[in-house]
């Protein structure tokens, strides 16, 4: 409801087999395929846009809305070479990051949100879409003194995910994208006056 890039704007999820409104964040399950452990994937972001939408973790059945700061719709800047997300970003269902507890490798709290997922593959998507996962590392990003990890992994439509399953075959198979992504979450705030993020492991 509510009108795109606007602060009314609210997207909810209609489940077709019991014909109701679900929420994304606790009705949709984890994993998709425990035996393969293949994950659900909620696309927030497509990639080559703009516009930061998140999943609204208190508002009733959690519907993904766009970002809000300082009273504006927030959007972020482009990243030389790359317009908007350089890939579809989005959240995992029924994962939490908990500001009470510290991480041990970040030595920060959790963001208070599900943790984020960014999708390496070719396919390219729309918000709300949940698509399956397979991971195949992750990125322990410190975002204004939180915790804010981000799970890489591959959309299984695509037809190289099956030749990936490491980070060392990942970087066989797309040459760059991990370098990409680290510069990409450094900098991407700093167009807007904020100072580069930081990483635990130094990025890797």
């Amino acid at each position: 409801k509510g009108s795109k890039f606007s602060s009314s704007y609210a997207a909810y999820f209609y489940d077709k087999s019991t014909s109701r409104i679900i929420s994304p964040f606790h009705d949709i399950p984890l994993y998709c395929d425990k035996k393969s452990y293949l994950i659900n994937m909620v696309v927030e972001i497509p990639r080559w846009s703009n516009a930061k939408h998140e999943i609204d973790c208190k508002a009733e059945l959690n519907p993904i809305k766009q970002d809000i700061k300082k009273g504006k719709p927030r959007f972020v800047h482009n990243l030389f070479p790359f317009h908007g997300y350089p890939w579809n970003y989005g959240a995992i269902p029924q994962t939490w990051e908990d500001p009470e507890y510290i991480d041990p490798h970040t030595q920060a709290q959790g963001d208070n949100d599900p943790l984020d997922v960014i999708d390496i593959g070719s396919s390219l998507t729309k918000t709300g879409d949940v698509i399956p996962m397979k991971v195949v590392g992750c990125i322990a990003l410190i975002d204004e003194g939180e915790t804010d990890w981000k799970i890489i992994a591959i959309n299984t439509d695509d037809p190289r995910h099956e030749k990936v399953d490491s980070l060392k075959t990942l970087n066989e198979h797309f040459p760059g994208v991990l370098e990409n992504t680290v510069r990409w979450l450094r900098y991407y705030k700093v167009p807007a006056g904020s100072g580069p993020n930081k990483f635990a492991f130094e990025g890797e």
